[in-house]
């Protein structure tokens, strides 16, 4: 099992003929992922091999959906385009829409995000690294040899944060890895990955990765405390950033005590969340956890 995204999935790519498309339709296509298209109006008709995989192009995602049965793609547009290629994607009945794309203007990112939810799509992103199901399939950038299929849940705000976490943890491996990205508004947030998390039979254990800013992570730790049942460990970035100034991610503002790290680790930890001072102590929280699990469920 996984959430969102399996080896069933069938993956088309807005962008896939561009620098960055090309690059991370390679690497998808080398984890597993069934790529069955790409999107470029200017090249309809065409085709790109990869290797050993041929890769139609097609002129919209509605023609790519009804030429292959795609349900998901992913989005690599530049940030003047990225409004639009969402919209047509939903437009088109797409089940997931993964966006890559950075420096997107928060005003296109609130129309699309509403036009996508009233369409029924699942956005992730944007500006994020995507989402992978190691072993099945990989829809984004993040690397896919850096770990291993297992019984983790991960949800990060961080790309960087996301791969030193699945390396650490690559020992125990991970059920589904969703990097929701760090702007302001994001459509798939921390809970929406944490409710899909308790509903996986095969995720044991959530790793939640938040940061300074705003009140996703405080939000998620009243989540956990009411509806999640599995041991959640967390990290918050950003315990050494001085308040009022910007940091990293455009969501990442601090004023006074709201957004701070240490705020966020007061909520985590009433709701029962163990919260890790670094990315390595986070680790090894997880592995602590996960070993007296096993011991439990062994006597």
């Amino acid at each position: 099992m996984a959430i969102f995204l399996t080896k069933e999935s069938k993956v088309l790519v807005q962008g896939m003929t561009g620098g960055e498309g090309m690059k991370h339709t390679r690497r998808m296509l080398a984890a597993g992922t069934d790529v069955v298209g790409g999107v470029n109006p200017r090249k309809a008709g065409q085709a790109v091999a990869f290797d050993d995989r041929v890769v139609p192009v097609f002129g919209s995602v509605r023609e790519g959906m009804a030429a292959t049965g795609a349900d998901v793609t992913v989005v690599f547009v530049p940030p003047a385009f990225a409004k639009a290629a969402v919209i047509e994607a939903a437009d088109a009945g797409i089940g997931l829409a993964v966006v890559i794309t950075e420096g997107i203007p928060v005003h296109d990112s609130v129309a699309f995000h509403a036009h996508a939810a009233a369409k029924g799509t699942r956005v992730i992103g944007p500006n994020c690294p995507g989402l992978i199901t190691p072993g099945q399939s990989n829809a984004g950038i993040i690397p896919a040899d850096i770990t291993k299929p297992g019984r983790i849940g991960l949800v990060s705000k961080s790309g960087t944060l996301t791969y030193q976490l699945m390396y650490e943890l690559r020992d125990i491996g991970f059920s589904t890895c969703v990097g929701i990205g760090g702007d302001p508004v994001v459509g798939t947030t921390h809970i929406d990955c944490l409710a899909a998390f308790q509903d996986d039979p095969d995720t044991e254990l959530v790793v939640l990765i938040g940061e300074i800013g705003g009140d996703a992570e405080e939000r998620a730790a009243a989540y956990v405390r009411d509806h999640v049942t599995k041991p959640v460990v967390a990290y918050i970035a950003g315990f050494t950033a001085p308040e009022g100034r910007t940091m990293g991610h455009a969501g990442a503002i601090v004023s006074g005590s709201a957004g701070t790290a240490q705020a966020k680790k007061m909520a985590l930890e009433a709701a029962g969340v163990r919260v890790g001072g670094t990315p390595t102590e986070t680790a090894r929280l997880v592995l602590t956890r996960w070993e007296s699990e096993r011991v439990a469920a062994q006597g």
